[in-house]
């Protein structure tokens, strides 16, 4: 018998409507696989300054992030119910590539759900893209949702 093989799925969460369709989605395959979802939130530490003013100001945006992640977290805890999921909530601080793809090695995960921006070329240049990143440094298979077009 062959081994489903996706029993352990990483849903990346940001808020976005992109976003919110890779929850979708990665509920969807994690439904049909009977498999477990990790939603994890990455705080992106480089938006604002660690070390540098004022503390209580750096406290106060680091709270901000955080009830962010959960307000977030939460819409996948809705959509796990509906889908009658397993689902493990995780918020980590960083760099959300690098935290992405950490999470998804230590935890053994198969595959790794994330939505796109839909950047341009020059603020992927620029900026960088999350998903570009965790697609040429995963080691496993990651989906990439992109919203739907007008």
């Amino acid at each position: 018998m062959e081994k489903d093989p996706y029993k352990k799925i990483l849903i990346a969460t940001d808020g976005s409507e992109n976003g919110a369709q890779a929850v979708d989605a990665g509920m969807e395959i994690a439904r049909l696989s009977n498999g477990k979802v990790y939603a994890l939130h990455v705080i992106d530490t480089s938006y604002y300054p660690s070390g540098k003013g004022d503390p209580k100001w750096a406290r106060l945006i680091e709270e901000q992030f955080k009830t962010f992640g959960l307000e977030t977290t939460a819409t996948v805890e809705e959509a796990a119910k509906a889908a009658g999921v397993e689902v493990e909530f995780v918020t980590l601080k960083g760099h959300p590539a690098e935290k992405i793809l950490d999470f998804a090695e230590k935890q053994g995960v198969d595959m790794i759900v994330v939505g796109s921006l839909g950047k341009t070329d020059v603020e992927r240049f620029l900026l960088g893209s999350v998903s570009e990143k965790v697609v040429r440094n995963a080691k496993v298979p990651v989906l990439v949702v992109h919203g739907k077009r007008p």
